[in-house]
């Protein structure tokens, strides 16, 4: 029995360690697509022996056969077919590799994902793309809204790689790079006793009918806690409630109560409907936090920094403030 177990585990031992070259999947991946090796070596600049030559290699390397050769035309064999897929999984892999060492070697190219929450791409995102428009111009910026739990899983998992959006987290792994700190503004019905006014105590917001935007967005969460620190009771009543800003203006504007916008919001929202008024706290106003959050240790941390830079300059044109301690 002894002998038969050797003789088993030899039959399944593992075949040696013989590793395909990119230039051996590329040729395949060629002959896969077009399944004519003079037009798979015209696409990828080979000529056709050498293409030939590659596949040969390849499917010596992995002890099987890829293709099925006739006078007529090129077949993928059943395994070819399964490990075509593979390979290209593989080339695209070190196609990224690839760009991101570009990216590390020549800051401000390549592609750059940001994540943004809703209450704050409206406002800020044309300040955004004129700056990445203009001076680096060679930035693939791709931009995903989406609220804050999801955007720092997206972070966390390297789904993106800078964050816009309100502050502090108080997440670990994660650096936040302040930009401005915004005001927040009461949104009234235009007959409403304290528009217009530039001296509106917190204290008002104790009795007021507030709306809110839903669960899960982060400026609900501020509002709240605003409320609170005006000595709002814990749990009074918010009977509606909105997924967006513009819809939370239309529901003031339709007298169903009053609201909180941050500053930068104000124009863009109230301006197109004359039934609303505003009204600005009493200093110190409630306010927040706008920043870029990315990865701690991130290889491009210098670049997001100096990414960061650039926005708090191009942002100082907007109704915000620069953070305290003042930021470089």
């Amino acid at each position: 029995m002894g002998g038969g177990g050797a003789a088993h585990r030899a039959r399944t031992a593992p075949r040696a360690a013989k590793q395909p070259s990119l230039a051996q999947l590329r040729a395949f991946a060629a002959v896969a697509e077009h399944l004519h090796f003079r037009d798979a070596a015209a696409a990828i600049g080979m000529s056709q022996p050498a293409l030939s030559g590659a596949v040969s290699a390849l499917e010596e390397t992995l002890g099987v056969q890829l293709l099925e050769r006739t006078t007529r035309r090129v077949l993928l064999s059943p395994a070819g077919e399964r490990l075509a897929v593979r390979a290209q999984v593989v080339l695209d892999a070190v196609g990224e590799l690839l760009e991101e060492a570009e990216a590390v070697r020549a800051p401000f190219t390549g592609v750059l994902r940001l994540g943004v929450i809703p209450t704050v791409a409206p406002y800020l995102l044309p300040t955004v793309l004129r700056l990445v428009r203009d001076r680096y111009p060679e930035l693939d910026l791709q931009v995903h809204e989406e609220q804050t739990a999801s955007l720092l899983d997206g972070l966390a998992a390297g789904r993106l790689d800078v964050l816009l959006l309100a502050v502090p987290l108080g997440v670990p792994g994660v650096t936040e790079l302040p930009l401005f700190d915004e005001d927040f503004v009461l949104v009234m019905p235009r007959e409403h006793w304290l528009g217009g006014r530039s001296d509106v105590p917190r204290e008002a917001l104790r009795e007021l009918d507030l709306l809110l935007l839903d669960e899960g967005h982060c400026l609900r969460d501020q509002a709240l806690d605003i409320c609170r620190e005006a000595g709002r009771e814990e749990g009074a009543a918010v009977t509606t409630t909105a997924a967006g800003l513009s819809t939370l203006v239309q529901l003031v504007a339709g007298g169903l109560g009053v609201t909180l916008l941050p500053r930068t919001a104000v124009e863009v929202e109230t301006a197109r409907n004359d039934r609303l008024v505003t009204g600005y706290f009493a200093d110190p106003a409630p306010s927040r936090r706008v920043a870029l959050a990315i990865r701690t240790g991130t290889a491009r941390q210098d670049e997001f920094e100096e990414f960061a830079s650039a926005l708090r300059s191009a942002m100082r044109k907007l109704p915000v403030r620069t953070p305290t301690p003042p930021l470089p």
